[in-house]
């Protein structure tokens, strides 16, 4: 898995990108530990709170822009895949924004952080305490 991690962050998918793939994906799995540490790391690379906080009503908010908003779509597609796969104007829109490469490069992010999520999930890790 740290080789996959290592080829994402390689990948030329922007660092702040890759966050919202983290954080989103941690959200619908339910991963304290994850979510707690990438919430931090996306605080240290610009992001803000208000983005941070909305990203669970994304489709709502609209402070997310079209190109994150498609990424938001894949990320959720993918974290859900069992639901119903990844619904085809979701690759369409994918398609749009992204040429072969950095499609495999989301992809491969959202994959990454769903196996942590499951990781930390079934291994009992928690958010620190920090009162």
């Amino acid at each position: 898995m740290l080789h996959m991690e290592k080829y994402v962050k390689e990948s030329g998918v922007e660092p702040k990108w890759l966050e919202l793939i983290k954080i989103r994906a941690s959200q619908l799995n339910g991963c304290a530990f994850c979510l707690d540490m990438h919430t931090k790391d996306a605080r240290k690379l610009g992001e803000t709170e208000q983005r941070i906080y909305l990203l669970n009503v994304w489709r709502e908010a609209a402070v997310y822009s079209e190109t994150e908003r498609v990424i938001l779509a894949l990320t959720e597609a993918v974290t859900l895949i069992a639901d119903r796969g990844v619904p085809e104007d979701v690759y369409a829109q994918v398609r749009a924004h992204f040429d072969e490469k950095q499609t495999v490069s989301l992809i491969m992010a959202i994959n990454v952080i769903n196996s942590w999520n499951r990781l930390a999930i079934s291994t009992g890790m928690t958010a620190p305490a920090q009162l």
